[in-house]
């Protein structure tokens, strides 16, 4: 069965997560049946700063405004499987585990959380604080997957975007996409 996939973007540093995940997202096509992105304000800023003022308008998936309560991943009859949230700032994360559905992020995550999906919030802020981490829990114990933007090297990246990437094909995995990618004790 195909997956239809929200990918918001919001505001935390990181924005080459969220362009390598959309990057392997074109590349796994065939699994997919739709994706479907915000971005906040700030995500933009960020990503221009970031990603050398490229421009975040090539995006070859379809944007919704950061206010479009139309959306169709707004409602749960939409039946959208999963979301990704990538960077997830710890603002974000909070008002998630708040119940604060003030935006379309935050009503798409409660949307998921409500109907039994996939939510994975790819926390970038570091070092966590108490409030950070009760947040995270809250989310956890609601049904959302914390998965940090923390790297991995058992396969020796090379470049800044094979360690980013090592944090995106983790992502995949929790989407539940088939991908080819470093495995662990895998030869």
């Amino acid at each position: 069965m195909k997956k239809k996939i929200v990918i918001a973007i919001t505001g935390a540093s990181g924005a080459i997560y969220a362009k390598l995940l959309i990057g392997k997202l074109q590349q796994l096509g065939e699994q997919i049946s739709e994706v479907a992105i915000v971005m906040s304000d700030n995500a933009k800023e960020v990503w221009k700063l970031e990603l050398d003022n490229e421009d975040y308008k090539n995006i070859p998936f379809k944007f919704y405004g950061k206010h479009d309560f139309m959306a169709p991943f707004a409602s749960g009859s939409a039946r959208f499987d999963t979301m990704v949230i990538v960077p997830c700032s710890m603002g974000t994360l909070g008002r998630i585990a708040g119940g604060i559905s003030d935006d379309l992020v935050t009503r798409a995550a409660d949307v998921i959380l409500k109907e039994r999906r996939k939510l994975i919030l790819v926390a970038r802020d570091m070092p966590f604080n108490l409030i950070h981490i009760r947040n995270m829990q809250t989310i956890t114990e609601a049904g959302g997957i914390i998965c940090p933007a923390i790297p991995s090297y058992y396969s020796k990246p090379k470049t800044i975007e094979d360690l980013a990437m090592t944090v995106v094909n983790r992502v995949i995995d929790l989407i539940a996409l088939e991908n080819e990618s470093y495995r662990w004790s895998e030869e």
